[in-house]
Order: structure tokens, then sequence, then C-alpha cells
């Protein structure tokens, strides 16, 4: 997979980007990241990317026409352009996994304000969000989607299988892991996995993960008609 960031503040990828499963990723060439200095895209000498928005209000807006040079020279036919701002759809396991089936995806990372809308009407394909909050820009929303991605491309984990079972993989939180040692500090580990009745550990571990599920994130649990599907889902537990 190929991922272009654009942005205005390229220096803070540097650590968390070359680290952990993306650095292994990118050394086994299963993702091929690269990111680009937005103000490389202007034509001034003070290579400007940021004006005062028309109608008047606080603040500053990035500029079209860097964006627009930008993307035309990065993006092929296949690109997913991305605009990362609080007012996109809000970033789920779900969309991680559709974006990793992507052959390649341009993540532009709004700064100030925000983008000129005509970047939004004419460029982008989607807009994404990590939360119901505001960042001082799009770079750290960026990693997160990078990481999120990364963990899902066939490989990058040594064992796919890993990513199968992890929390919101099937709508449900992850259910509790146990190493050695059996006992720790009269703390036991659940008998049932020390049985090696693997049909009977993958029953307990669905089960323990509806409820922790239930207790902790109540809102994944899917609605009902007629009724609150997270209490009915509390009842069978």
């Amino acid at each position: 997979m190929k991922i272009d960031v654009l942005t205005l503040f390229p220096a803070m990828f540097a650590g968390p980007l070359d680290e952990s499963i993306i650095q292994r990723a990118r050394k086994l060439g299963l993702l091929d990241l690269r990111v680009h200095q937005l103000r490389d895209y202007t034509h001034d000498r003070h290579k400007t990317v940021d004006d005062k928005p028309f109608g008047g209000g606080p603040g500053m807006l990035l500029k079209p026409e860097p964006i627009f040079e930008a993307v035309e020279a990065l993006a092929s036919e296949s690109t997913r352009v991305i605009l990362l701002t609080p007012g996109g759809r809000q970033f789920n396991q779900s969309i991680a996994g559709e974006l990793a089936r992507e052959k390649e995806l341009l993540l532009i990372c709004a700064s100030y304000e925000g983008v000129d809308e005509r970047v939004r009407e004419a460029l982008v394909d989607d807009e994404l969000s990590i939360g119901d909050y505001v960042l001082t820009n799009g770079n750290l929303p960026a990693m997160v989607i990078i990481d999120a991605v990364t963990r899902l491309l066939p490989g990058a984990l040594g064992d796919d299988a890993s990513a199968l079972d992890e929390s919101f993989s099937h709508g449900l939180l992850e259910y509790p892991h146990y190493t050695r040692p059996a006992e720790f500090r009269g703390l036991k580990v659940p008998e049932i996995l020390l049985s090696g009745h693997h049909a009977e550990i993958a029953k307990w571990r669905a089960e323990q993960a509806r409820r922790r599920t239930m207790e902790k994130r109540p809102d994944l649990l899917p609605k009902t008609s007629g009724g609150d599907g997270a209490a009915e889902q509390k009842e069978n537990l």
C-alpha cells in the first residue's frame, strides 16, 4: 500500500512512523509511506499557504492553490483522497479495514481554521475525524489512521490472525487475556483457559467479550426494535 501525507508539519511524523509495526511494514515493503510539505507546492517567495477568510472571522484558512497542485501531482486514478477534519465521519475499525483494501491513500492534514471549501468540493473523496474534539491540526489523526490501517495489511503483524479478534473487529471489545504464571499474588487464571478444551475456551472468550462490551461500551451493542438492545443483552449475560 502507498500512503502520502500532505502537511505543514512533516517533522511531527518522524518518530511515530519510524517505530514498531509501521517500521516493520515499511522495511518489508508492505507500506510505502511518504510525507510531503505543503509549502513545497507554493510559488511565492514567502511560501504562503494561508489567507484570511472572505466575509471575516477569526483565524486563517489554507488556500486552495497549493493543495490542488499537491493533489494533482501526488494522486493517481486509484488514489483515495482523504481530508482529516473534525467535520468528517468518525474513524473506527470498520473504516480502517475499508482503507486497508485501497491501493493508495492521500491524507490531507488540515491546519488553522481548516481549508478552502473548494478543496472539499473538487478534490476530496472522504472526510474523517478521530473523535468529537478539536486538535491543533490533522497530523495526529493522520498518524492514528496510518497505524490502524497498517496493522491490517497482510504480513504487517507477523501473524495475520492477531488482528482477527482484537477489540472492535467483530463489533465487541476483546476478551480478557492471561499469561504465566497461572497464579500471581493470589490472583488465578480462569480454569477454563488451562483446560485445553478449545471449543469451550472459544465459547468462554465470546461470552467474556460480550460481557466486557456490555459493561464498558454498551453503545457498541445493536439496538433491537421495541426496546433497548443493551438492556436485553445484559439480561442474557
